[in-house]
């Protein structure tokens, strides 16, 4: 049972591999809803290695102790990252003006 934000991850291990190696997390708000931005990679077995960064918005909803992933959204390419960032940058610099 997971009990604090700190713990969520998305790291995951199978038949002795770490097939998703979570590289790092940035918690955007904490309370009853919780949202958290993941940097990781995937195991490619044909390769055996990892592959490229990835990244993955996750919600989590706190129930009787426990956070339960509600939502995800996964950003499919560093390009996608950079233009998701560049939207958000453009909409912030457009509402100081």
């Amino acid at each position: 049972m997971t009990e604090t934000v700190e713990d969520l991850s998305v790291s995951y291990v199978e038949d002795g591999i770490e097939t998703t190696q979570q590289l790092d997390k940035v918690i955007l708000s904490k309370g009853s809803w919780t949202t958290i931005v993941f940097r990781y990679r995937d195991w490619d077995r044909a390769k055996n290695c990892y592959g490229p960064d990835k990244f993955t918005i996750r919600r989590y909803q706190k129930r009787s102790g426990e956070y339960r992933q509600q939502s995800k959204f996964n950003i499919s390419s560093r390009a996608q990252a950079q233009s998701l960032v560049d939207a958000l940058q453009g909409w912030l610099s457009a509402a100081e003006d």
